[in-house]
């Protein structure tokens, strides 16, 4: 697990990120990666600490503490102290497929259950990782590693996000006959449009993509599945079917003027931005451009900062972003002890170029929409907010955030982006393979079960268990492999996480 003396020699030494006002200027990944003595240095910090609270993946308090692939974090931290990138890179693929995803956007509930960090700074696991598997891909450590041996069964998988994309990774290794359908012109799901590519650069994706087409995955793009593809064709010809499309039913703002020009939701904006720059470098106007515009984008969570940094990349003239809680304390609580998640204030990439083109933070708490105000073309041109104070229900016991009466004024803004979560699952993909849906409008299965009761069609991903994060996807898709891989084989040696 490192060197033994290694968190007390050593002081956390995070990636290098390029200035904010000098990586606005375009869309690449702004962070240096360390030189190699460095970076041991940061492997060395992994203390001897007997109960690795880092792979865990424990529910606590409500959120994940560790990881929920059960990543091996002290073995390939230990391997890449002494240098030893084979067996690191090795370590690291047993457990994640895409650790060149995960490093880069996943929040590190690693990190926030380090033991290192209950006295001092975590270790640098998101960051160490990255260097494992960037050094990987450069040596030709990767692959791709064709099965030796085909089974002659052929699977489906709805949706190429991170979860769809881990199902078809495992499920080729085993020797079985892939295809993933995707209704969109590229691969990625999520991690092609929902995900910047400052935030993750799409020609990684494409990368990873070109290797499991070589490793023997066949990819069908503009294949809406329940629409211009059939269900019952995919049924006829595939001996298993795997859903795997995300929670993509975006949650709307039912406020008056709702209708007014110049409203979208935060995935379309994103979704635009990426498309067009992939296409064009944005030089064929097709996106929703924030240039010169007064943003207001609702929403505090991670999609929200991600369009707070599109924004001021595309040049906005101000920009705010609303969030209806409180605003978090800066240290742990003592309701919110390690190695619990920390509920404490983030500020990100995005927020951090807003302080520095701005002068301040784009965030405002406890506060919402209460009405949009339209011009005599319909357009948008201002909002009206109002202020929130929290209320619990003496019948309930549930406390709410309600609207504080009198609290409300005006604001300029010509462009609103709703980054307010998701509801679910598109239905008319479940619908058109028969297979139920919760109350959440996401697909019906037992519980941490893929199978959906209807014969031959699993559930995988955001698409069972609701919004979440890219290593709850991966994990997700993995346990679909593994239980198509025993229906079809009547036993499975692919790994099952519980």
């Amino acid at each position: 697990m490192g060197k033994p003396t290694g968190f007390m020699e050593y002081e956390r030494t995070a990636l290098k990120e390029a200035a904010p006002k000098t990586r606005i200027k375009n869309f690449n990944d702004f962070h240096a990666p360390l030189n190699e003595a460095e970076r041991r240095k940061q492997g060395a910090r992994c203390m001897d600490c007997g109960v690795p609270f880092c792979q865990s993946g424990m529910m606590i308090g409500g959120m994940v503490s560790g990881c929920p692939l059960h990543n091996l974090m002290p073995e390939w931290n230990d391997l890449l102290y002494t240098g030893n990138w084979q067996q690191a890179y090795n370590r690291l693929a047993k457990t994640n497929n895409f650790p060149e995803f995960t490093s880069r956007v996943c929040p590190a509930p690693c990190e926030a259950a380090c033991t290192c960090g209950v006295n001092g700074d975590p270790v640098t696991v998101k960051d160490n990782e990255r260097a494992v598997i960037d050094h990987a891909w450069e040596c030709g450590m990767t692959g791709p590693h064709i099965p030796k041996v085909r089974t002659g069964k052929k699977v489906a998988v709805i949706g190429s996000g991170p979860s769809g994309l881990a199902a078809a990774d495992q499920l080729n290794k085993r020797g079985h006959e892939v295809t993933v359908f995707e209704r969109e012109d590229r691969i990625g799901g999520l991690l092609m449009y929902g995900i910047p590519n400052m935030k993750l650069e799409k020609s990684l994706v494409q990368r990873r993509v070109a290797m499991m087409e070589a490793e023997g995955v066949k990819f069908v793009t503009g294949a809406d599945v329940g629409k211009n593809y059939k269900a019952v064709k995919i049924l006829k010809e595939f001996d298993s079917v795997i859903l795997a499309c995300g929670a993509s039913r975006p949650r709307d703002i039912d406020v008056p003027g709702r209708d007014a020009k110049g409203i979208y939701f935060a995935v379309d904006f994103l979704k635009s931005t990426t498309k067009s720059l992939l296409n064009s470098g944005l030089s064929d106007g097709t996106y929703i451009s924030a240039k010169g515009k007064h943003v207001l984008v609702i929403g505090g969570g991670d999609t929200g900062n991600d369009c707070v940094g599109t924004c001021i990349r595309h040049g906005c003239a101000q920009i705010l972003q609303l969030e209806m809680m409180p605003e978090p304390p800066h240290e742990r609580t003592a309701s919110n002890p390690w190695p619990q998640y920390p509920r404490t204030l983030k500020t990100d990439y995005g927020q951090q170029e807003a302080i520095a083109v701005f002068g301040q933070d784009p965030r405002t708490y406890q506060t919402t929409v209460k009405e949009f105000v339209k011009d005599k073309d319909g357009n948008l041109k201002a909002a009206v907010l109002v202020r929130l104070e929290a209320k619990k229900d003496e019948k309930t016991g549930r406390i709410s955030m309600v609207p504080i009466e009198g609290s409300e004024w005006e604001i300029k803004t010509d462009l609103v982006l709703i980054a307010a979560g998701f509801l679910g699952a598109e239905s008319y993909v479940a619908e058109a393979f028969g297979a139920p849906l919760s109350a959440r409008s996401t697909v019906l299965t037992g519980e941490n079960e893929s199978r959906t009761g209807v014969a031959k069609v699993y559930a995988a991903g955001d698409m069972r268990r609701g919004q979440s994060l890219v290593v709850w996807a991966i994990r997700e898709g993995r346990n679909a492999a593994c239980a198509v891989d025993e229906d079809l084989m009547g036993y499975s040696n692919l790994s099952r996480i519980e």
